[in-house]
């Protein structure tokens, strides 16, 4: 059981401010806009090399204020392995998460959303 890897941030922010994060990321940091699946929220996927590591989502008023207000960064993630152990860990801790399991265009995972002590969110996903 472990963390393997780094995986993505997210940022959200209203369409205009949205619009000035993409163009930093993209022509300042050197990042590439890349594949994005089929989400129902309007974003980004901006890539290093191959890896998606900055996912932009679109936030406006039309959605209303998230339960869990955060600020422009959203959360951090991470890949993982060992889903079990993972869940064990956290009732042991007693930690509260929520789990989400997809069935997306190029497999399946597992996604467990938790909060950090700060209030940033924490996705550990396993494939």
């Amino acid at each position: 059981m472990g963390v393997l890897a780094f995986n993505h941030f997210n940022i959200r922010a209203p369409k205009p401010l949205l619009e000035e994060v993409r163009t930093f990321y993209v022509d300042v940091v050197g990042l590439a806009e890349g594949f994005r699946p089929a989400v129902p929220v309007p974003g980004y996927w901006l890539y290093l090399e191959a890896l998606p590591i900055l996912h932009l989502v679109e936030w406006g008023d039309v959605l209303g204020t998230p339960a869990c207000e955060r600020g422009y960064l959203d959360h951090v993630a991470f890949a993982c392995d060992d889903l079990e152990g993972f869940i064990a860990k956290l009732k042991t801790l007693g930690v509260g998460y929520t789990r989400r399991d997809f069935d997306l265009t190029g497999g399946a995972f597992t996604q467990l959303e938790l909060t950090d002590p700060v209030g940033t969110g924490v996705e550990l996903n396993f494939g």
